[in-house]
This record gives C-alpha cells, sequence and structure tokens, in this order.
C-alpha cells in the first residue's frame, strides 16, 4: 500500500484512491441473464410458411452456430444455407427480373423469411409461381419444407 504524505484534502483522497487501488479486485460469480432469442448470438432466422400443406404449414425459429429453434431440422436446414453462403452474393435475393422462367405451377404455397444471417438482413420472400421461383425454393431445401413429390412405386 502507497501513502502520500500530501497535506489537505486532495492528499486525503488521493490516499484513499491509491489505498483502493492496492485492493485486489474478488469477481463474483456471475450468472447470465436468460437467454431471449434476439440475445442469441450466430445467425437467426424466422420462417414462416403457408399453403404447403399439412405439417409444413407454421412459423418456425431457426438459429445456427450452434443449431437450434422450432425448426424441424435445424441442423440441416443451417448445413443447406451455409453450403450457398458466398461473401458478396446475397443469398436471399429475388429472381432477377428480365429472367426467362419456365411457366409451371408449383402450387399455392408461400414462404417468408427474415432475421439475420452472415451479419446482413435477410426480408425475403417465395413462391413457386413459375418454374425460376420453384427452382429458388427448392434451393432453400430443407430450409423450406420440401413440396417434391413422392416417387410412385
Amino acid at each position: 500500500m502507497v501513502f502520500l504524505s500530501r497535506p489537505g484534502p486532495v492528499g486525503a483522497a488521493a490516499s484513499v484512491l491509491v489505498s483502493l487501488a492496492a485492493v485486489p479486485a474478488v469477481a463474483a460469480p456471475a450468472m447470465p441473464p436468460p437467454a431471449r432469442p434476439e440475445d442469441r448470438a450466430g445467425d437467426h432466422l424466422t420462417v414462416v410458411v403457408e399453403h404447403a400443406g399439412p405439417g409444413k404449414d407454421g412459423t418456425y425459429e431457426l438459429f445456427c452456430h450452434p443449431a437450434g429453434g422450432s425448426h424441424p431440422d435445424p441442423a440441416g436446414a443451417c448445413r443447406a444455407v451455409d453450403g450457398q453462403t458466398q461473401w458478396g452474393r446475397d443469398l436471399f435475393a429475388p429472381v432477377a427480373p428480365g429472367s426467362d422462367c419456365t411457366m409451371i405451377y408449383g402450387g399455392p404455397a408461400t414462404a417468408h423469411v427474415t432475421g439475420t444471417w452472415a451479419g446482413r438482413p435477410v426480408d425475403a420472400g417465395y413462391d413457386r409461381s413459375n418454374g425460376c421461383e420453384i427452382g429458388r425454393w427448392d434451393r432453400m431445401v430443407p430450409l423450406l419444407p420440401s413440396l417434391a413429390e413422392s416417387p410412385r412405386p
């Protein structure tokens, strides 16, 4: 402990500050607050699927790095999206204007994906109104539910 010999109130205050600095800080074990979805680290997406059929419609939360949430296949969805992520490319971008798309109707299913991926905000809509949109949807399976028909025996 260091004592200053300076007289007066300044010397006394400095003496107290110096003596407090010599006391080791004791860290009490800290309990983290309960985790809220918006406070989790890593990537987080909310997927809302409608008109896809029983067992496929709903709202799902997906967390990646580490995988978790209410999504039916969080690990698979994270792998699928991770596998398509490229620096400088918007993974969730809509079909480019002027694209030549087959006029195939894939059904009434729609999906809306919001959240954060790779540090960037996501707000993307999906449907199956033509061949390009069907392909865009299918590239996001299993983040989005598979709507491909099962092969017949």
